[in-house]
């Protein structure tokens, strides 16, 4: 089961599983293990007389008596060194990007660099408030404004909006844009949005949620849009086709020029999901491929921190054409050179967030953008189309990759044989963790079984992509028995994933209720 408590999981319900020997051992990586308790399990739990007295009273020299607190709160009463600890230790028993090799396909969870962390640290930065008048802010407003001019260039698209706050949210937001342009032109029968079948699931729910009809596009043989399945599913109901381009397998769309004109033919609008960017950015843009509606995953392309719930950012931009519609406001430059918000846009969507958008992250993603410069982030896409090449040349010696022969960013290995000695996909993962290796995706996309889906992005070395594929054949060739109980040398053992998703804990009170 996960628990929350403050900002960290917790893993309970770990299942109990055999010893076996020297196999499980692995590679000699060991995960810190510490019997950490919940903070407000430490020192008996609560303490309720006042906290911080001496503070508390200095605040009343200050503050409005109906702001103060009437009692203190209920969080434990722990000295800082006690709190850093705990933390601290929580961390050494996580896994992450800083840790080691995260190679989950989809997700390109790449290296983020510390200057970008360093300069959102700035208090100039950190200290600016939503609410100052726009005059007192120039430097964030000319941050945002840049961000704009950038993501237009790399995207092909005429407009952009920053207020998203991931990417899930940028595809909802591209998708009311786009029922916005229809209902204007008065076709309010387009209410079907056409999803291919290895799109992304956020693409099904975030057409569902603006209130569309989702029609399933199967893929080829080579597993790219069914050109002839795509014209049946086309019609005068169509409002767009959701696409992600190269797709979920690795392989680029090779007939997208076709797959645009075909749906601007029937009316439609064609929307890029922009989680797979990283591998095409400086080649080419998903405007000159015919795209109307981008959204842009920055902790994904341009290096910002990713997962854990946040904070994100998903900005979207659209062509001329779509302009009026974005969400309110967005950065102008005047002619004196002054920024400013800009709100006169009668048919917009409104805004679809508070304020402007998660500021701190989108001055880390102009911060990366302005280090790397236009040649740099052609680089990041060569290596790391470089890097899933080379790997999958690697691992197709002793694992079958269905799809594709020249991928580009990620590609989609199958554990289906090794089903003849009783091991799947979720055992091949849990037993990386035990080399430490983060696990790959699994079981997604549908259309390969047994799926791996990897992912080494631009920021891994050579030594390590080897280290990864030697491990991976490595573990296919261990005993069924072992791989069954992994992960041995992790902090928490194998767990119930499927019970812990559908029956979070969220609340350290509940814990009463699974325990019984």
């Amino acid at each position: 089961m996960f628990l929350l408590c403050g900002s960290f999981w917790v893993l309970r319900g770990v299942a109990v599983v055999s010893d076996c020997g020297d196999f499980k051992r692995g590679s000699g990586f060991r995960q810190a293990r510490f019997d950490e308790p919940l903070l407000c399990d430490l020192r008996g739990g609560f303490h309720k007389e006042r906290i911080f007295p001496v503070a508390e009273k200095r605040c009343g020299g200050y503050l409005p008596g109906e702001v103060l607190r009437s009692s203190p709160p209920d969080i434990p009463d722990l000295d800082e060194a006690t709190v850093v600890r705990h933390y601290t230790r929580l961390s050494e028993m996580n896994w992450g990007v800083d840790s080691g090799f995260y190679p989950l396909g989809s997700c390109t969870m790449k290296y983020n660099p510390r200057v970008s962390e360093a300069v959102a640290s700035l208090s100039h930065a950190r200290d600016v408030h939503p609410l100052q008048d726009p005059s007192t802010v120039q430097g964030s407003l000319w941050v945002m404004y840049e961000l704009q001019e950038a993501l237009k260039e790399i995207t092909g698209m005429d407009a952009v909006c920053l207020q998203p706050a991931a990417g899930a949210h940028g595809e909802f937001t591209g998708l009311m844009i786009i029922r916005a342009y229809h209902l204007s032109r008065g076709d309010k029968g387009r209410v079907d949005v056409l999803v291919p079948d290895t799109a992304h699931g956020t693409n099904f729910a975030s057409a569902a949620m603006a209130g569309f009809n989702v029609v399933v596009v199967p893929s080829d043989e080579d597993g790219c849009v069914d050109v002839n399945a795509l014209k049946a599913a086309l019609s005068e109901k169509t409002a767009a086709l959701m696409l992600t381009n190269p797709n979920t397998l690795g392989v680029f769309e090779k007939n997208i020029v076709e797959i645009a004109e075909m749906v601007h033919d029937a009316g439609a609008l064609l929307y890029y999901d922009g989680a797979n960017l990283n591998a095409i950015m400086g080649k080419t843009t998903p405007g000159a491929l015919g795209f109307d509606v981008v959204h842009v995953n920055l902790h994904k392309t341009f290096s910002t921190p990713h997962g854990g719930g946040g904070p994100g950012a998903g900005p979207v931009g659209v062509k001329s054409f779509l302009e009026e519609f974005l969400p309110v406001p967005t950065v102008v430059r005047n002619e004196d050179g002054v920024f400013s918000l800009f709100y006169d846009r009668p048919r917009s969507i409104g805004p679809v967030k508070s304020f402007y958008g998660n500021f701190l992250v989108l001055l880390k993603a102009l911060v990366y953008i302005k280090m790397m410069g236009g040649d740099g982030l052609t680089r990041a896409a060569e290596r790391a189309v470089l890097n899933s090449n080379y790997l999958a040349h690697r691992i197709k010696r002793f694992l079958s990759i269905p799809f594709g022969r020249l991928w580009k960013h990620e590609f989609v290995a199958s554990a289906k044989p090794l089903g003849e000695k009783g091991v799947s996909a979720l055992d091949v993962a849990k037993r990386l963790l035990d080399y430490g290796f983060h696990a790959p995706t699994i079981y997604f996309p549908h259309l390969v079984e047994e799926a791996l889906m990897i992912e080494p992005t631009e920021t891994e070395t050579k030594e390590t992509l080897d280290s990864f594929a030697e491990t991976l054949e490595k573990i296919i060739n261990e005993p069924a028995e072992v791989l069954h109980g992994a992960p041995y040398n992790t902090s928490v053992r194998r767990v119930d994933e499927a019970l812990a998703a559908r029956s979070m804990i969220f609340r350290w009170h509940d814990l009463g209720a699974l325990d019984g």
